[in-house]
């Protein structure tokens, strides 16, 4: 499957001067939104994803994501999983489960994003998951920036990746794209002011 063509198809592959959630910089931004408001595309892309993560023999109970931008892949994972779906979301900035979400001793559980860059957020989920007595078995997400090594791609992870090195992590794609501190961003330097899309900004 070429995601980055399905991202590119869909107007969600963007170019310009964007903040990212990880705090760093870049020229690109990965908008699944984009392709996921088309839920024929979503069923395409999440079908494929829990195919993949079928054939590892991954013994799944639930998915879970963190709100806002994994909420859709996630469910659609679950359905095509035929798993629960739960989600966390913050609260005063801290990842929370709560609206009657429960997990129980020893639940298997997958934590599903739209995007990994650093995934900071999607250890976030796994933090509160495994502090209510769950086991986190894996994590998965559409497309990965290319900082943390997904199952069955050539490239390592990079020291900046926070996914612990032995859970899988299941993605359709890598997208490497040139990232910056901001200190040291080029386009910062030539007097351009990042945005930051998604769930944390517009």
């Amino acid at each position: 499957m070429d995601v980055r063509k399905i991202y590119e198809d869909n107007n969600a592959l963007l170019t310009g001067h964007f903040k990212l959630s990880s705090g760093k910089h870049s020229t690109n931004y990965l908008q699944s939104a984009k392709v996921l408001e088309n839920p024929k595309v979503a069923q395409t892309l999440l079908s494929e994803l829990a195919k993949q993560i079928k054939e590892s023999g991954l013994e799944i109970d639930t998915v879970c994501s963190p709100a806002i931008g994994g909420l859709l892949a996630g469910y659609e994972l679950a359905r095509h999983l035929e798993t629960r779906f739960i989600f966390t979301e913050r609260v005063d900035g801290k990842m929370t489960l709560r609206r009657g979400f429960e997990v129980k001793e020893g639940e298997k559980v997958l934590i599903c994003e739209d995007i990994i860059t650093t995934g900071g957020s999607a250890l976030e989920a796994a933090a509160e998951i495994e502090k209510r007595g769950a086991e986190v078995v894996g994590f998965s997400a559409i497309a990965n920036r290319g900082l943390c090594k997904r199952s069955g791609s050539k490239l390592q992870a990079k020291e900046e990746c926070k996914l612990p090195k032995d859970l899988p992590f299941f993605a359709l794609g890598d997208f490497v794209f040139e990232t910056y501190d901001p200190e040291n961003c080029p386009m910062c330097k030539d007097g351009s002011e990042a945005i930051k899309p998604g769930s944390r900004g517009n």
